[in-house]
């Protein structure tokens, strides 16, 4: 289990990297700073993969006791207010607008940038070459995590948390079922289907 996951971590990375490497060029335009949080805050619903899940609970994972309690129930909120149709900021954004897993960022947050400052009025202005390579790299994390889901970031790590779910996916088996009432009413896309 351990083995057949570490590989596809290592294949994200290598996604992750190649997306970098292939829009640095546009990027040297972006206006984004360190502290810069408005799409954290303001730009809507953060979709992941369940591998990108899978990375980003076994981070939390290493957090403290109280930051573990805090985060879950910013995550339990998060959910809460989603389902209301509510927008939320992102339950890993801190206070200093710093993002507590930022080395394990998901797609959905690299590759998001603009090339203005971004306001209520002003959102966020993409080149459109990015948002093409973007679109192809969406295909090729659905590949890689074919036995998974794409979703709401809380909705997927909330799955992951359900140990029914967590045992399916880590043995790399597939069981749509399992989650069929839960991912239907919150949008879960089966990355099978999307390829």
């Amino acid at each position: 289990m351990t083995v057949f996951l570490d590989n596809k971590l290592n294949a994200l990375d290598t996604i992750y990297t190649a997306f970098a490497q292939n829009t640095k060029e546009y990027k040297k335009l972006q206006a984004c700073r360190k502290g810069c949080a408005f799409c954290c805050s303001k730009a809507g619903c953060i979709d992941i993969t369940t591998l990108e899940g899978w990375q980003i609970k076994k981070q939390i994972e290493r957090f403290s006791k109280d930051r573990l309690k805090s985060l879950s129930k910013a995550i339990k909120q998060d959910i809460q207010k989603r389902e209301k149709k509510k927008l939320n900021a992102c339950p890993f954004l801190m206070k200093n607008n710093a993002c507590m897993i930022y080395n394990v960022r998901p797609f959905s947050c690299r590759r998001i940038y603009s090339t203005r400052i971004c306001k209520k009025e002003n959102p966020p202005q993409v080149n459109r070459q990015v948002m093409a390579i973007a679109n192809k790299i969406l295909k090729d994390l659905q590949s890689l995590d074919d036995t998974g889901y794409s979703g709401h970031m809380s909705y997927v790590l909330h799955m992951l948390n359900t140990p029914a779910f967590l045992n399916t996916y880590a043995n790399q088996k597939f069981n749509p079922h399992e989650i069929m009432i839960f991912g239907k009413s919150h949008s879960i896309i089966i990355n099978k289907m999307m390829l």
